[in-house]
């Protein structure tokens, strides 16, 4: 039995909710809307139980497209994903106290944002290099002789680095054997927002010179046949590769530091990559866009915070830094083109979440998990989240559970606020009040 609510959108078109049981906020409905009246968009829209606003379009939604990408659908953080690896270890072999762990996976993953915070300091670690060198460094020259706008100056600087917002390194036990889990998320950096932002504009522009209405300007797509469409697809497949092996090489740092804090020797891994895809060790994107066959049809399907939850694929389901988080297997859903939630969602907005709760209330809300209690994390306490208990009721004929982890020590990357955004943020603060 499927479990989605029809949400009409108007012109015969229409959306598909996983929204029982679970809260959708007017704005994301209306953004969900705003999709699905889009004249590329076919031949509906699916939305997740953890769908929120987003910046361009509803986070926790799947938009299928012919033959035009829209990049603002994808946004700045492309690739953004998650990597899991079971360790041989149990929670008593780490430190009672674990402080200086979560002190020392700090320092060996650069946390933060944006630009030189969370950047590797020169000369970056010689992996890094070499991986930049042999996987990206060619193309993104070319890409960028093409487009300046999206050069970095950070680009091989942040390859390997966490990031900011709800990114996360955690450290888990599961509810199988209590074994010690590593779990990261993160994305493409300050790389993906480049291209993201560069190839939006360049999509208004498009629409904006050949008169196309669109419900929403953020939903500005290039066709086929264009070369914006051609180059937009190149520095996306880029990005998505970027974001992937950024988690890989996190997690090679992370279990250097976790074996030198354990009492029990576990064996050094150099690449995660090698691994294949187990129970034991999930790695997936969900914020992503890849051509498909659905209802019979090639599309180009962007997973907008959203798992690819075909038969039997392995996906990671987080709550909140202080809930459960599941791994789950796929059940082939045709009604959501394959697709779950990539996390519960948020309830509430960053900025909303700060006036909501207090750091007393962000301490008992993490009480038993070793992480950062000021205000500097108060945005992403566990009130902001849904639950993920109903967000994965919503779901429960979109995959199965195959068994859920708690974390003991989260690290979160602190963002340094821009002055601009300051302001800005301010100013809607006041016109709110």
């Amino acid at each position: 039995m499927s479990n989605f609510e029809i949400i009409e959108a108007g012109q015969g078109r229409h959306v598909k909710a996983w929204m029982r049981g679970v809260q959708f906020e007017q704005a994301a409905i209306q953004q969900l809307i705003n999709a699905a009246r889009l004249s590329v968009v076919h031949p509906y829209v699916a939305a997740m139980p953890d769908a929120h606003m987003g910046y361009g379009s509803t986070v926790g939604s799947v938009i299928p497209t012919r033959d035009a990408v829209i990049p603002s659908a994808v946004g700045v953080d492309i690739g953004c994903g998650m990597i899991y690896k079971k360790l041989a270890i149990k929670r008593e072999d780490l430190p009672e106290n674990l402080a200086e762990l979560r002190a020392a996976l700090e320092a060996a993953i650069p946390n933060g944002g944006p630009g030189e915070v969370g950047a590797w300091p020169e000369p970056v670690p010689a992996l890094v290099r070499e991986v930049w060198m042999q996987l990206f460094s060619d193309v993104y020259d070319r890409l960028g002789r093409k487009h300046p706008e999206i050069v970095s100056t950070f680009a091989m600087r942040q390859l390997g680095t966490l990031g900011t917002g709800n990114h996360f390194v955690e450290l888990t036990t599961d509810s199988v054997d209590g074994n010690v889990g590593l779990v990261i998320h993160s994305g493409s950096r300050g790389l993906g927002n480049k291209i993201g932002s560069h190839f939006t504009a360049i999509a208004r522009h498009y629409c904006e010179q050949n008169h196309i209405g669109l419900p929403d300007r953020d939903l500005a797509f290039l066709p086929r046949g264009t070369t914006a469409f051609d180059d937009y697809l190149e520095a996306l497949n880029f990005a998505q590769a970027y974001a992937w092996e950024n988690r890989l090489y996190m997690a090679v740092q992370a279990y250097k530091v976790i074996s030198k804090f354990s009492t029990k020797s576990i064996q050094y891994v150099s690449k995660f990559g090698s691994h294949k895809q187990s129970p034991e060790f999930v790695h997936c994107h969900h914020n992503y866009m890849v051509e498909e066959t659905h209802h019979g049809e090639k599309l180009f399907v962007t997973r907008k915070g959203a798992v690819r939850a075909a038969k039997d694929d392995l996906g990671i389901i987080p709550g909140s830094m202080g809930a459960r988080t599941y791994i789950v297997s796929g059940l082939g859903s045709a009604d959501s083109f394959a697709s779950c939630s990539h996390g519960a969602g948020r309830a509430m907005s960053r900025a909303a979440a700060k006036k909501a709760f207090t750091v007393a209330d962000h301490i008992k809300a993490t009480e038993g998990v070793e992480c950062d209690k000021t205000d500097g994390t108060l945005d992403e306490t566990p009130g902001a989240y849904k639950d993920i208990e109903l967000v994965m009721a919503a779901q429960s004929d979109l995959v199965k559970p195959l068994f859920h982890m708690k974390q003991f020590l989260c690290v979160k990357g602190k963002g340094e606020e821009k002055k601009w955004q300051k302001k800005k943020r301010l100013a809607a603060e006041a016109a709110a009040q």
